[in-house]
C-alpha cells in the first residue's frame, strides 16, 4: 500500500485525488498540507508539524508550494510528484536541485491522452511545419491563474521537436501588425466558467486545416495520472522524470 501525502489536499484537485486514491487499489491517503481544511484527513500547515509517515508527496496546489516541499524533501527524503504548473526559472532550479536527492516526477499535465497527443503533434509537425502555420488554443476555468497552460507549453515543445528547428513562441496577438512571421508558434488562452481543460493544436496550410484536439471531461484523469506517476517513481533513483519516462 503506497502512502500518499497531498499538497493542496483541500483544493479541487486534492479532493478528487483523495477520492480516486480510495477507489483504486494500492493507495492510501494518510494526510496532506493546506492553509485551510475541512476534511477527515490529517492536514498540516507547517513543515515542523508533519508527524506522520508517507511514501510519496503529490502536489496539486500551486507553484509557490515548492519552497515548503523543498524543506520536507530535505527532512524526509521521499519522492515527489509535481502536478502543478507556472514555475519560475528560480523554482525550476530548486526542482532540479531536489531531483539530486530524491526522484521527482514533473509534468504540466498528468493525462495519458495528452501524452499520446504530444506524439501525434510531433509527427504532424515533422511533416507539416515547413509549409503550415501552427496555432495553439487552450481553454480553462476562470480560476486558473497561469497562462498559457503548462499543457499548451508542452504541446508547443512537441511542435518544436517535430519541426527540428527553433521556432519563435508568441503568446497571443494584438496591435495593428499581427501578420505571422516565419517559424512562429502562437499560443492563445481562454478563461471562463468551469472548463476542466481543452487544447487544440491547429496546422493551417494552403487550402486545408488539420486540428488535433484533447478535451478533459473530468479531473479524474489528472488524479489517476498522478497516482500512476507516484507508483512509477516510488522505487526510482534520484532524478527528474516526466511522462516520456513513464
Amino acid at each position: 500500500m503506497l502512502k500518499v501525502f497531498i499538497f493542496g489536499i483541500d483544493g479541487k484537485m486534492g479532493r478528487v485525488l483523495c477520492c480516486r486514491a480510495g477507489m483504486l487499489d494500492g493507495f492510501e491517503v494518510v494526510g496532506g498540507f493546506d492553509k485551510i481544511h475541512d476534511m477527515d484527513f490529517k492536514v498540516f500547515t507547517t513543515v515542523e508539524s508533519v508527524n506522520i509517515d508517507y511514501d510519496v508527496i503529490i502536489d496539486f496546489s500551486n507553484a509557490a508550494s515548492i519552497d515548503t516541499i523543498e524543506k520536507l524533501v530535505a527532512k524526509r527524503k521521499t519522492p515527489v510528484v509535481l502536478a502543478t504548473t507556472g514555475y519560475s526559472d528560480v523554482q525550476l532550479t530548486k526542482i532540479k536541485k531536489m531531483a539530486k536527492l530524491v526522484p521527482i516526477f514533473m509534468s504540466g499535465n498528468m493525462s495519458w491522452g495528452i501524452r499520446v497527443m504530444q506524439k501525434i503533434v510531433e509527427l504532424a509537425s515533422q511533416n507539416l511545419f515547413d509549409s503550415f502555420d501552427v496555432e495553439i488554443i487552450e481553454k480553462h476555468h476562470n480560476q486558473k491563474v497561469d497562462a498559457p497552460s503548462g499543457t499548451a507549453k508542452m504541446l508547443a515543445d512537441s511542435v518544436a521537436i517535430g519541426s527540428n528547428k527553433k521556432p519563435n513562441f508568441i503568446y497571443g496577438r494584438k496591435g495593428g501588425d499581427a501578420k505571422r512571421t516565419q517559424n512562429e508558434i502562437c499560443l492563445h488562452s481562454v478563461r471562463g466558467g468551469t472548463v476542466v481543460g481543452e487544447h487544440d493544436v491547429s496546422f493551417y496550410g494552403p487550402d486545408e486545416t488539420i486540428t488535433i484536439s484533447h478535451t478533459a471531461l473530468s479531473r479524474n484523469i489528472f488524479a489517476d495520472g498522478a497516482l500512476r506517476a507516484a507508483k512509477f517513481i516510488h522505487k526510482k533513483k534520484p532524478n527528474l522524470y516526466c511522462m516520456k519516462d513513464m
